[in-house]
Protein backbone atom coordinates (compact mmCIF):
# COMPACT_ATOMS: atom_id res chain seq x y z
CA UNK A 1 0.00 0.00 0.00
CA UNK A 2 1.10 3.27 -0.70
CA UNK A 3 1.50 5.28 2.52
CA UNK A 4 0.92 8.76 1.06
CA UNK A 5 -2.37 7.67 -1.04
CA UNK A 6 -3.64 4.63 0.84
CA UNK A 7 -3.73 2.50 -2.50
CA UNK A 8 -2.28 -0.67 -3.92
CA UNK A 9 1.06 0.39 -4.98
CA UNK A 10 -0.23 -0.95 -8.68
CA UNK A 11 -2.85 1.87 -8.16
CA UNK A 12 -1.09 4.62 -6.83
CA UNK A 13 -2.80 8.40 -7.67
CA UNK A 14 0.64 9.78 -6.25
CA UNK A 15 2.03 10.72 -9.74
CA UNK A 16 -1.56 13.13 -10.25
CA UNK A 17 -1.13 15.20 -7.39
CA UNK A 18 -0.65 18.96 -7.96
CA UNK A 19 -0.23 20.72 -4.71
CA UNK A 20 -2.49 24.06 -4.94
CA UNK A 21 -3.00 26.75 -2.16
CA UNK A 22 -6.23 28.77 -1.64
CA UNK A 23 -7.45 31.06 1.08
CA UNK A 24 -10.28 28.83 1.61
CA UNK A 25 -9.87 25.95 4.14
CA UNK A 26 -11.18 22.84 2.51
CA UNK A 27 -13.29 19.88 4.67
CA UNK A 28 -14.01 16.89 3.00
CA UNK A 29 -16.56 14.65 4.26
CA UNK A 30 -16.27 11.45 2.46
CA UNK A 31 -18.93 8.61 2.29
CA UNK A 32 -17.26 5.33 3.64
CA UNK A 33 -18.55 3.67 0.21
CA UNK A 34 -16.39 6.12 -1.90
CA UNK A 35 -13.05 5.50 0.83
CA UNK A 36 -11.87 2.53 -1.61
CA UNK A 37 -13.52 4.05 -4.68
CA UNK A 38 -10.77 3.68 -7.68
CA UNK A 39 -12.85 6.37 -9.48
CA UNK A 40 -13.13 8.50 -6.69
CA UNK A 41 -11.34 12.14 -6.74
CA UNK A 42 -11.54 12.98 -3.18
CA UNK A 43 -8.55 12.28 -2.09
CA UNK A 44 -6.72 13.51 -5.07
CA UNK A 45 -8.10 16.82 -3.83
CA UNK A 46 -7.09 16.08 -0.63
CA UNK A 47 -3.10 15.85 -1.09
CA UNK A 48 -3.37 18.56 -3.66
CA UNK A 49 -4.99 21.36 -1.87
CA UNK A 50 -2.71 22.52 1.33
CA UNK A 51 -4.40 22.51 4.51
CA UNK A 52 -7.50 20.35 3.35
CA UNK A 53 -9.31 17.97 5.61
CA UNK A 54 -10.43 15.03 4.44
CA UNK A 55 -13.05 12.44 7.01
CA UNK A 56 -15.34 9.20 5.79
CA UNK A 57 -18.40 9.12 7.84
CA UNK A 58 -22.00 8.58 6.70
CA UNK A 59 -23.60 9.41 10.12
CA UNK A 60 -20.81 12.07 12.25
CA UNK A 61 -20.83 12.25 15.71
CA UNK A 62 -22.13 15.60 16.73
CA UNK A 63 -18.86 16.93 18.62
CA UNK A 64 -16.77 16.12 16.37
CA UNK A 65 -18.75 17.18 13.27
CA UNK A 66 -18.90 21.08 15.55
CA UNK A 67 -14.99 20.60 16.34
CA UNK A 68 -14.37 19.82 12.47
CA UNK A 69 -16.76 22.62 11.72
CA UNK A 70 -15.31 25.48 14.06
CA UNK A 71 -11.97 26.28 12.33
CA UNK A 72 -11.21 29.58 14.00
CA UNK A 73 -12.13 32.59 12.20
CA UNK A 74 -14.07 30.73 9.49
CA UNK A 75 -17.93 30.04 8.33
CA UNK A 76 -18.61 26.58 7.24
CA UNK A 77 -20.37 26.55 3.91
CA UNK A 78 -21.77 23.80 2.17
CA UNK A 79 -20.98 23.48 -1.65
CA UNK A 80 -24.41 21.98 -2.15
CA UNK A 81 -27.39 23.03 -3.78
CA UNK A 82 -30.52 24.42 -2.83
CA UNK A 83 -32.90 21.68 -2.66
CA UNK A 84 -36.80 22.30 -1.61
CA UNK A 85 -37.86 19.19 -1.91
CA UNK A 86 -35.83 18.13 1.00
CA UNK A 87 -38.21 19.95 2.95
CA UNK A 88 -40.77 17.32 2.78
CA UNK A 89 -38.21 15.49 4.90
CA UNK A 90 -37.84 17.54 7.44
CA UNK A 91 -34.66 19.46 6.66
CA UNK A 92 -34.72 23.53 7.42
CA UNK A 93 -34.30 25.56 4.56
CA UNK A 94 -30.46 26.65 4.64
CA UNK A 95 -29.89 30.22 6.13
CA UNK A 96 -28.92 32.45 3.32
CA UNK A 97 -25.34 33.10 2.49
CA UNK A 98 -23.85 36.38 3.32
CA UNK A 99 -22.16 37.95 -0.05
CA UNK A 100 -19.46 39.25 2.00
CA UNK A 101 -18.24 36.30 3.10
CA UNK A 102 -17.32 35.18 -1.05
CA UNK A 103 -15.29 37.97 -1.52
CA UNK A 104 -13.23 36.92 1.65
CA UNK A 105 -12.13 33.28 1.07
CA UNK A 106 -10.02 33.58 4.60
CA UNK A 107 -13.21 33.34 6.65
CA UNK A 108 -14.12 30.64 4.61
CA UNK A 109 -14.39 26.69 5.56
CA UNK A 110 -15.41 24.83 1.93
CA UNK A 111 -17.55 21.97 3.09
CA UNK A 112 -17.39 19.25 0.49
CA UNK A 113 -19.70 16.16 0.55
CA UNK A 114 -18.24 13.03 -1.47
CA UNK A 115 -20.24 10.33 -2.66
CA UNK A 116 -23.09 10.16 -5.00
CA UNK A 117 -25.59 12.40 -4.98
CA UNK A 118 -27.90 9.94 -3.09
CA UNK A 119 -25.40 9.33 -0.86
CA UNK A 120 -24.74 12.76 -0.15
CA UNK A 121 -28.32 13.90 0.30
CA UNK A 122 -28.25 10.68 3.10
CA UNK A 123 -25.47 12.70 4.68
CA UNK A 124 -26.64 15.68 4.72
CA UNK A 125 -30.53 14.36 5.96
CA UNK A 126 -28.37 11.80 8.91
CA UNK A 127 -26.63 14.76 10.16
CA UNK A 128 -28.70 18.03 11.45
CA UNK A 129 -25.27 20.55 11.81
CA UNK A 130 -25.10 20.44 8.30
CA UNK A 131 -28.50 21.72 7.88
CA UNK A 132 -27.56 24.75 9.56
CA UNK A 133 -24.61 25.75 7.08
CA UNK A 134 -25.85 28.07 4.29
CA UNK A 135 -25.04 26.90 0.96
CA UNK A 136 -22.72 27.24 -1.75
CA UNK A 137 -24.98 26.50 -5.27
CA UNK A 138 -22.50 26.20 -8.29
CA UNK A 139 -23.89 28.42 -11.39
CA UNK A 140 -22.22 28.51 -14.40
CA UNK A 141 -20.20 25.06 -14.78
CA UNK A 142 -18.67 23.35 -17.36
CA UNK A 143 -19.70 19.87 -18.74
CA UNK A 144 -18.61 16.89 -16.76
CA UNK A 145 -15.11 15.28 -18.07
CA UNK A 146 -15.86 12.64 -15.28
CA UNK A 147 -16.19 9.66 -18.50
CA UNK A 148 -16.17 7.22 -15.76
CA UNK A 149 -19.42 7.72 -13.87
CA UNK A 150 -23.04 8.09 -14.89
CA UNK A 151 -24.69 11.74 -14.55
CA UNK A 152 -28.30 12.83 -14.85
CA UNK A 153 -26.89 16.02 -16.23
CA UNK A 154 -24.29 17.06 -18.05
CA UNK A 155 -23.40 19.73 -15.37
CA UNK A 156 -23.04 17.28 -12.25
CA UNK A 157 -19.37 17.24 -11.74
CA UNK A 158 -16.99 15.07 -9.61
CA UNK A 159 -15.99 16.36 -6.32
CA UNK A 160 -12.34 17.20 -7.51
CA UNK A 161 -14.17 19.34 -10.33
CA UNK A 162 -17.04 20.62 -8.12
CA UNK A 163 -14.71 22.00 -5.74
CA UNK A 164 -12.06 23.04 -7.75
CA UNK A 165 -14.83 25.55 -9.86
CA UNK A 166 -15.63 26.66 -6.61
CA UNK A 167 -12.24 27.43 -5.47
CA UNK A 168 -11.62 29.01 -8.28
CA UNK A 169 -14.74 31.32 -8.39
CA UNK A 170 -14.21 32.17 -4.86
CA UNK A 171 -10.41 33.43 -5.23
CA UNK A 172 -11.14 34.57 -8.47
CA UNK A 173 -8.53 32.70 -9.79
CA UNK A 174 -9.70 29.70 -12.25
CA UNK A 175 -6.11 29.21 -14.03
CA UNK A 176 -4.86 28.44 -10.37
CA UNK A 177 -6.76 25.31 -10.34
CA UNK A 178 -5.93 24.34 -13.94
CA UNK A 179 -2.82 21.95 -13.15
CA UNK A 180 -5.23 19.79 -10.99
CA UNK A 181 -8.44 19.52 -13.31
CA UNK A 182 -5.76 18.35 -16.13
CA UNK A 183 -3.97 15.74 -13.83
CA UNK A 184 -7.45 14.71 -12.70
CA UNK A 185 -8.46 14.17 -16.75
CA UNK A 186 -4.96 12.10 -16.66
CA UNK A 187 -6.23 9.67 -14.18
CA UNK A 188 -9.20 9.37 -15.91
CA UNK A 189 -7.47 8.41 -19.54
CA UNK A 190 -5.27 5.81 -17.90
CA UNK A 191 -8.61 4.26 -15.94
CA UNK A 192 -9.65 4.20 -19.55
CA UNK A 193 -6.73 2.76 -20.73
CA UNK A 194 -6.47 0.09 -18.30
CA UNK A 195 -10.56 -0.51 -18.15
CA UNK A 196 -10.78 0.18 -14.79
CA UNK A 197 -7.86 -1.50 -13.47
CA UNK A 198 -6.28 0.92 -11.17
Amino acid sequence: MCALCARPAAACICRWIRPVASDVRLLILQHPLEVSNAKGSARLLHLSVAGSTLVAGEVFDPAQLSTLLAVEGRQPVLLYPDTPDDRSLGMPAPPPLPPELLRAPGKLLLVVLDGTWRKSRKMLYLNPLLHALPRLPLSGMPPSRYRIRKAHAPDQLSTLEATCHALGEIDGDHDKFLPLSRAFDDLIDTFVLHQGRL
